[in-house]
């Protein structure tokens, strides 16, 4: 990745001896999918660990179990290796330090730097104060450490109901900084955690164990997204006050933000739970998951990472910059197939009935160590419907009455006639071929300027093909009427679903392989798809409009 303010501050501790090698984290909470900001915060965190020949570690902050699955543990693993991302043998889990964060809050209870406390969570809520307003103190801060340590040790042996009793830090209800007003430390939860089992019955806060885990493993930057600015002054007075082995410092940066995407995790579940979308792995959805299955490669969301740039300002990114991205990976990579995806039939009059006549057709065009495929010509093909107009104009060249066009890749063919049906709609048409043209030119050298693609009727895969806009109507989700939420921008026609055909190579498409309908779009294969369906998500079309608007 380019420079930026974090590679500058690196830069500086090293120059003065400050570290001998450089330990950066990754620390998703495992209670839910990874999403396109994730990405960005990978690719910074493992970026930095790689140049500086350092270590990049990944540590399920898992602390809250009524939230956490084994299922988000697994999938957040498939996704940072997908993305290229590394982390050998230093894989870590916040509950790994479950007995060692507890033994810190007794310490911090002895001090007198921490009570337990009753009040409920409403109460809690109202003794804070406001950002104007100090806050009070509550009523049980002033127990004795010995009566703190009972306490707390019977809320351990799980005497107390869910949210009976809490522990806090002793700090100062009065700072200025919300944050510091005396800090949940822990909560009692009756649940089962997806590694201890029932073993615990509190659980560490996320700002109480954050920076811990961070000391414990010797992380040297602990890279967060900008909200944590405001927790960066708890994160220091808990390594302030526990003796914990190692001296990390955090680092905030603006998050990644991107036209038609909400990143929020509790909103994304909200669209899968409410069935707005397939699941998380939904191709509309701003998952690594979704983006991986829509087509998107690592490569492509890498480098819209770093083309937006490592910043202390949040910014909105463009989403025509994404799809930018993802033809620049796939030009060079995608096979070339050809598909119809709004079938118009034509039978070709002089073209015999029971024959089929095999033409060669490049994978790649800028590539010949690809090799080539056979695609077979009938008498009954499929051509685009909007690649003929009965009555065209000047600039048209594609099929028209009495016009001629070529065939991709085999031959020229003219219209002869137009069939309709009763409502007056065209159901077919009817043309000749020149049998001289095979291959593509004829002897006479005359040209035509429309080239199309097209299908066998009778030798073709059916398929699925799946097309996708963005998952919202606006490019901030968030702007709604009063009385509206995000869901009320939710975009209608963000998948549409054709019945197409596609040549008959495409059933030997493989997953994961980027492929090319010509003239169409970049698409891959749906994990829907078996050998009786063929399922084709469009990853993004052909047009260029990014790269076009910034020439």
């Amino acid at each position: 990745m380019p420079s930026n303010f974090i590679r500058d501050i690196i830069d500086e501790e090293l120059a003065a001896g400050k570290h001998e090698h450089i330990v950066t984290r990754f620390p998703p909470e495992p209670n839910g999918y990874l999403h396109i900001g994730h990405a960005f915060a990978i690719g910074l965190s493992y970026g930095i660990a790689q140049d500086y020949k350092g270590r990049f570690h990944l540590r399920f902050d898992d602390t809250n179990p009524v939230k956490e699955e084994t299922e988000y543990v697994d999938s957040i693993k498939e996704d940072i290796r997908w993305l290229g991302a590394k982390w050998g043998d230093n894989l870590f889990f916040a509950s790994d330090y479950f007995e060692q964060l507890y033994e810190w809050a007794v310490g911090l209870i002895e001090q007198g730097k921490a009570y337990v406390d009753d009040l409920a969570p409403e109460q809690m809520r109202e003794y804070r104060g406001t950002l104007t307003e100090p806050g009070r103190n509550s009523p049980f801060r002033d127990r004795t450490p010995e009566e703190n340590l009972d306490l707390f040790a019977r809320m351990k042996a799980g005497e107390f109901r869910d949210g009976e009793r809490v522990l806090r830090a002793k700090i100062d209800m009065a700072h200025p900084n919300l944050n510091l007003r005396d800090p949940v430390m822990y909560r009692i939860l009756h649940a089962d955690h997806h590694r201890t089992g029932n073993k615990w019955k509190i659980y560490p806060s996320y700002d109480y164990t954050h920076g811990q885990s961070d000391a414990i493993e010797g992380i040297t930057h602990s890279l967060c997204s900008q909200e944590f600015e405001f927790h960066r002054p708890l994160y220091n007075w808990f390594l302030a006050n526990l003796p914990v082995p190692h001296q990390p410092r955090q680092i905030e940066f603006a998050r990644l933000n991107v036209e038609y995407i909400v990143t929020s995790k509790r909103k994304l579940l909200q669209l899968v739970n409410e069935k707005h979308v397939r699941g998380w792995d939904d191709p509309r959805m701003p998952t690594i998951a979704g983006f991986r299955r829509r087509g998107y490669t690592a490569n492509a969301l890498m480098e819209f990472c770093n083309r937006a740039g490592v910043a202390k300002r949040e910014r909105v990114n463009e989403y025509s910059l994404l799809e930018y991205c993802l033809r620049q990976d796939l030009e060079d990579k995608a096979t070339r197939r050809m598909a119809v995806l709004d079938p118009l039939k034509v039978t070709i009059e002089n073209f015999p009935e029971d024959k089929t006549e095999w033409y060669g057709g490049a994978n790649h065009p800028s590539d010949e160590t690809r090799g080539t495929r056979k695609v077979p010509l009938t008498r009954e093909i499929y051509i685009e419907r909007d690649d003929f107009m009965e009555d065209p104009p000047k600039k048209f060249f594609r099929l028209g009455p009495g016009r001629e066009v070529r065939l991709r890749y085999c031959c020229y063919i003219t219209c002869t006639d137009v069939i309709k049906n009763t409502a007056g709609e065209i159901v077919e048409l009817r043309a000749t071929f020149d049998p001289d043209s095979r291959g593509g030119s004829t002897p006479d050298g005359r040209r035509v300027k429309g080239t199309i693609h097209w299908v066998s009727s009778s030798k073709n895969a059916p398929l699925e093909a799946r097309h996708y806009e963005q998952l919202f109507t606006k490019p901030n989700p968030e702007e709604v009427e009063e009385g509206q939420t995000f869901i009320d921008n939710l975009n209608p026609s963000s998948e549409q679903i054709a019945a197409a055909y596609g040549e008959v190579e495409l059933k030997n498409a493989q997953p994961g392989e980027p492929i090319q309908f010509e003239r169409k779009g970049y698409y891959i294969l749906d994990t829907d798809s078996s050998d009786q369906r063929l399922v084709f998500n469009r990853s993004v079309g052909l047009r260029d409009s990014w790269g076009k608007k910034k020439q």
